[in-house]
């Protein structure tokens, strides 16, 4: 039983990040995905560290996440334009993470509705380290990129 919520929650998550980038391509189009794209919801690098984002980002640079979104990858000398760029790619895979996280907590809740707690459990660990983890982490490269952007937009 416990490996049918694991398959649930694993594919859930996956088929999140396509509801993710389709809700988030509808959002671009309003005046609200200014305000979104300035979200920090973790500013502090203590708690993050605390949260195991640093671990979380060894992974995702360390394994084969590495390949889901080549275009997040900042090469050693770049220009202010290719910097701004990059940052438009880290706030779509944002928002398209927490639009994803919104969704599959639906599906949690129902279960929580439903009185399978357990179930609900699962689908939530697995939807933070699928969707909120990856939101955190490019929160935490995006207010780097902007410290750059600062820099060279002088």
């Amino acid at each position: 039983m416990l490996s049918k919520y694991l398959i649930f929650s694993v594919s859930i998550s996956f088929i999140s990040w396509i509801v993710g980038m389709v809700i988030n391509a509808v959002l671009m189009k309003t005046d609200y995905y200014q305000k979104l794209s300035k979200l920090n919801f973790i500013v502090s690098k203590g708690l993050n560290k605390k949260l195991g984002l640093p671990y979380f980002k060894w992974i995702v640079k360390n394994t084969p996440f590495k390949f889901f979104n080549p275009n997040l990858k900042l090469k050693t000398k770049v220009e202010y334009s290719e910097l701004v760029m990059l940052r438009k790619e880290m706030t779509f895979s944002e928002i398209s993470h927490l639009a994803a996280f919104v969704f599959v907590g639906g599906f949690a809740l129902v279960k929580v509705i439903g009185g399978q707690y357990l179930f609900s459990f699962i689908i939530m660990v697995i939807n933070t380290l699928m969707n909120l983890y990856p939101s955190l982490l490019q929160q935490e490269n995006k207010r780097r990129i902007d410290r750059l952007i600062r820099r060279y937009g002088c």
